[in-house]
């Protein structure tokens, strides 16, 4: 059988067409090797940043979805000042007198009452702070 190879008309084109190639091959310059490996390693390198923006990325939206809701409302830096109270009547007077309406709340930028006020009582006598 190996006479029957040698004789085969499709093994004497492809043998001649291998010469011919064979004859044709250059071997690429080296700096052109050097281009091809250099633009590897850049696209290699690229290509790792871009899996690592993709895994941070991934994982932020994975903590988020993760974690509650609505915080709530954020709290004052500072505590706010005590709202002044009205002053509560003698207890002898809250029960001859019928309840007041409630007081209204005093502004902010007024001036607190002075030590020196007075206060008038249903009689007509007038009381002094203590």
């Amino acid at each position: 059988m190996p006479d029957s190879y040698e004789h085969d008309p499709l093994r004497s084109l492809f043998r001649e067409a291998a010469s011919a190639g064979q004859s044709r091959a250059v071997i690429a310059p080296v700096s052109v090797i050097a281009v091809r490996g250099e633009r590897a390693r850049r696209r290699r390198i690229a290509g790792f940043a871009l899996a690592c923006c993709l895994v941070l990325a991934g994982s932020g939206a994975a903590v988020a979805a993760l974690l509650p809701g609505d915080p709530g409302p954020a709290l004052p830096a500072s505590t706010p000042p005590p709202t002044p109270q009205a002053p509560s009547p003698a207890p002898t007077e809250s029960r001859t007198r019928p309840a007041s309406p409630p007081a209204t709340p005093r502004s902010t930028t007024s001036p607190p009452p002075s030590a020196t006020a007075t206060a008038t009582t249903r009689s007509g006598s007038t009381q002094f702070p203590p």
